[in-house]
């Protein structure tokens, strides 16, 4: 018991030192050196004692990574950034958080499971693919074009949201604007119309419930 513990340490002070969020069966018969058949023994071992967590069929992450979910899809369907519902909650424009990871690529869509969170990459066309940058090692779109995306997909009929909820507190309103021109005309609208409320804080729903006690 206390071999296999310390056998347990040891590959967890390997993984560390590789700094990468996930890894491969083959990623991870090189570190090992070991036999797919003999390896295969090994990765279900550790799946059971917690060590590794099975992402996906082929894909593993080890344990003290449980919270690098968000930059292993990133990397996993390459290339994307992370946006929509998710980019919009990140910056708190919208107050839920969503269940299902979403990142915008240029590549086909795709719905995949990781772990246990959904993931869905939603495809843009090149010309829309920008204002995203780099954080902590995620690329996550920025504010203004988080929303953006989420416009245009209202606008093509592939998302629903209710606008009136979101806060758009801190938004940049010239690099909204600039933003917003690369994309057809219907988003524009939306956005024109948009821009009247930035600044706009809305209630969350703890306020508006602490708000509804008060008032009866």
């Amino acid at each position: 018991m206390v071999k296999r513990k310390m056998s347990n340490i040891k590959f967890i002070q390997m993984l560390r030192s590789f700094n990468k969020p996930y890894f491969t069966v083959a990623d991870l018969e090189k570190i090992l050196g070991m036999r797919r058949d003999s390896l295969y023994v090994t990765l279900n071992r550790l799946v059971g004692s917690g060590v590794l967590i099975r992402l996906k069929r082929g894909v593993y992450q080890p344990e003290f990574q449980g919270l690098e979910l968000e930059k292993t899809a990133n990397e996993l369907y390459y290339p994307s950034y992370l946006s929509f519902e998710s980019a919009l909650s990140r910056y708190g424009i919208l107050s839920q958080i969503p269940y299902t990871l979403t990142f915008a690529t240029t590549r086909r869509s795709k719905n995949l499971t990781l772990g246990t969170r959904e993931v869905e990459y939603r495809q843009l066309k090149e010309e829309y693919f920008f204002g995203y940058i780099l954080d902590n090692s995620l690329y996550v779109a920025e504010p203004e074009k988080a929303v953006l995306d989420q416009l245009y997909l209202l606008s093509i009929g592939k998302a629903t949201s209710d606008i009136s909820e979101w806060s758009l507190v801190g938004m940049e309103e010239n690099k909204f604007l600039d933003y917003s021109k690369r994309f057809p005309k219907r988003v524009q609208d939306k956005a024109n119309r948009l821009i009247l409320r930035f600044g706009e804080r809305v209630a969350t729903l703890k306020e508006k419930e602490s708000i509804k006690k008060e008032r009866d």
